[in-house]
């Protein structure tokens, strides 16, 4: 749902990167918040890398339309809203300007588009629906999917109303909005099943990894003289310490999204995506624009001057990981520097273990 240049004109281009600047700075504020010890900018930098494998996997939905992963949602429920806006809009910006996929004047659109409204409505609708469902690991799979597919048709109405206040055509936006959030309907499903997988796929190996899952568990009470009490938290030993390392999971999804950008993106649908054909049916398209990087090495997700088909994508899909693990590394590690004051750690949830909840209570 890449929006390029063209489509919506400069005063309100010009409004939405105010928008998506603001947002980007109050991202960073919380995710100082959320990034708590060592481990956590090089996950979300990960995360982000997931994303960009993930979206190059266009999925068929219907009528010669295909759909891809926003990421708002999974984002935040794996490494928290804030982190989660930080994270989809380090994708767009390296998409923009590596990959000339949404255009330059409309990065402040896809922005508010795909990272802020997803983010904030897809965890919004989560945090809800985990204080209602029983605390288990298994409700915080099925909110995630419910979250994810939401979030895709609340996108799809976020650009329509920007469409209509700044569209660069006369086009009738009823219209466009009944086909835009019908074919993100349809698109979001495939949002949801994506983003479920993920979050529960990563819940089974390490629920203390899952921001979203954070207090779920249940201290362990103690009853003394009658009252229960929280019982004191065991010394962590270095065993548990190294067991706790998540490596192992930065390493198998940084070769997940290797393997799924570098080789599995080759049989992703070459259907135009839903506001593609939503734009080309009702004449959105019309003052649409060259992209500023349409001559860049990577543009189109190839390798120029690599006429196997199947090895530019592949190629261009690994350096597009690389490049984006790297930079969201980095500004995730920036964000956490900034909040612990010159790399002093700081405590944080995701260093307790989140578990399926207990009642055990023991009588002193």
């Amino acid at each position: 749902m890449h929006v390029p240049d063209g489509f919506i004109n400069a005063p309100v281009s010009a409004t939405t990167a105010a928008v998506a600047a603001g947002a980007v700075a109050v991202s960073l504020r919380g995710a100082r918040r959320e990034l708590g010890n060592e481990r956590a900018a090089p996950l979300a930098g990960l995360v982000a890398a997931f994303i960009f494998a993930v979206q190059m996997l266009n999925f068929p939905v219907a009528g010669g339309t295909s759909g891809h992963l926003l990421g708002g949602a999974l984002a935040a429920i794996l490494v928290g809203p804030c982190t989660g806006v930080l994270c989809v809009s380090v994708v767009l910006l390296m998409q923009a300007v590596l990959f000339a996929d949404g255009g330059l004047t409309a990065l402040g659109v896809n922005i508010t588009c795909m990272a802020l409204v997803t983010t904030v409505v897809a965890y919004a609708l989560f945090r809800g629906l985990v204080k209602v469902l029983p605390r288990t690991r298994r409700s915080v799979t099925a909110a995630s999917f419910v979250a994810a597919l939401v979030s895709v048709p609340a996108s799809a109405l976020a650009f329509t109303l920007i469409y209509a206040i700044g569209g660069t055509t006369d086009v009738a936006i009823g219209k466009v909005a009944t086909a835009m959030v019908g074919v993100h309907l349809l698109i979001g499903l495939g949002e949801a099943v994506i983003t479920a997988l993920t979050v529960g796929a990563v819940l089974t190996v390490r629920p203390d990894l899952v921001y979203g899952a954070r207090g779920l568990g249940q201290r362990l009470k103690l009853r003394v003289h009658g009252e229960l009490v929280d019982a004191p938290e065991p010394e962590p030993s270095p065993a548990s310490a190294a067991a706790r390392s998540p490596r192992g999971v930065w390493i198998a999804g940084l070769v997940a999204s290797l393997v799924l950008a570098g080789g599995v993106s080759f049989y992703a649908s070459a259907d135009p995506d839903g506001l593609e054909r939503v734009a080309a049916d009702h004449g959105i398209d019309e003052k649409a624009e060259e992209h500023d990087a349409a001559g860049s090495p990577l543009a189109d997700y190839g390798v120029k001057d690599v006429e196997n088909v199947r090895l530019s994508g592949g190629l261009a899909g690994v350096i597009g990981v690389g490049v984006t693990v790297v930079a969201g590394t980095g500004v995730f590690w920036v964000a956490r520097r900034r909040r612990t004051g010159h790399g002093t750690d700081a405590s944080s949830p995701t260093d307790t273990p989140t578990n399926t909840p207990t009642n055990t209570e023991t009588n002193v």
